[in-house]
């Protein structure tokens, strides 16, 4: 794709941008190769608005590895060994590697993020499609994935967690904020949040479940450990804990929001170490042992 400055000028560039493509390249040039030129000028906020305005291309970039200050691709990047940038690794599809992605400020896709080994990021994780590695998933401030986030060890991040479809790890699932998920969440440890966890389906947790605020489900909620949480739980179906379930004070539990009341025996079964307090609706079902 060819720039010009007739064209470029239409999105509203910021003077101190526009000045800069006048100037280093008379106007006109190369789309990837203006990219290229923002980044290795230290302009990488310039680059990412470029890629913004204009949007993805079909290209594929194939690479043995990336060991750079930031990388930004309007295309497909292919990494086979590993990705490691001091600020931004950006592509304007897919972004996949055989190995690891470290970055220190945000790992950013316009499709999916694949990695075989670690996603680490100093900011934030964001893609238009799913999120996957082979080992874990670490964002200090926020992870967010259009499609399905998985992960084979743990996933973390300091902020929130949202996920468009299912957020599954083999390990823990933990949001310093808020964790939502258009689907299902399922963890082979804990899952816990700082603030709301919410479910569009149900939640399986093969230790305890935790939130600063509410827990949500519209199927059912199962953990191994405990369920708490300092707000309300609420579930479609049942609520079953090995442990123990508790909501915060003033609040309340309520499962079977979406099973009709004689069914409630079958489909919204409340099972606990002990029955909790604050149980507005559901069946007790006695002690989990």
């Amino acid at each position: 794709m060819e720039l010009t400055k007739q064209f470029v000028k239409a999105k509203n560039p910021c003077t101190g941008g526009y000045r800069w493509f006048i100037r280093d390249h008379n106007g006109h040039g190369d789309y990837q190769t203006i990219l290229d030129a923002l980044v290795a000028d230290g302009r990488v906020d310039d680059a990412c608005w470029l890629l913004d305005q204009f949007g993805p291309v079909d290209t594929v970039l194939r690479l043995d590895t990336v060991d750079a200050h930031a990388i930004v691709f309007a295309g497909t990047l292919e990494v086979r060994s590993g990705i490691n940038v001091d600020t931004l690794v950006r592509a304007g599809r897919h972004l996949c590697t055989g190995g690891g992605i470290r970055a220190g400020t945000a790992i950013v896709a316009g499709s999916d993020i694949e990695a075989a080994g670690n996603l680490a990021s100093g900011g934030h994780i964001r893609a238009g499609g799913d999120v996957s590695a082979g080992w874990g998933i670490e964002a200090a401030t926020q992870l967010d994935a259009g499609g399905h986030c998985r992960a084979k060890w743990d996933i973390q991040a300091g902020g929130d967690i949202v996920a468009g479809l299912m957020l599954q790890a083999d390990g823990g699932i933990q949001a310093g904020h808020a964790l939502r998920s258009g689907r299902g969440i399922k963890a082979g440890t804990d899952i816990s949040a700082g603030h709301d966890l919410v479910a569009v389906q149900g939640i399986l947790a093969g230790g305890n479940v935790t939130a600063g605020n509410h827990i949500e489900s519209a199927w059912g909620i199962k953990a191994l450990g405990d369920i708490l949480a300092q707000g309300a739980i609420r579930a479609g179906e049942g609520v079953e804990a090995g442990g123990d379930i508790g909501c915060g004070a003033g609040y309340g539990i309520y499962a079977g929001l979406q099973v009709r009341r004689d069914a409630w025996a079958d489909s919204a079964r409340i099972q606990a170490r002990q029955r909790p307090d604050g149980l507005i609706s559901g069946h007790w079902a006695g002690s989990a042992g």
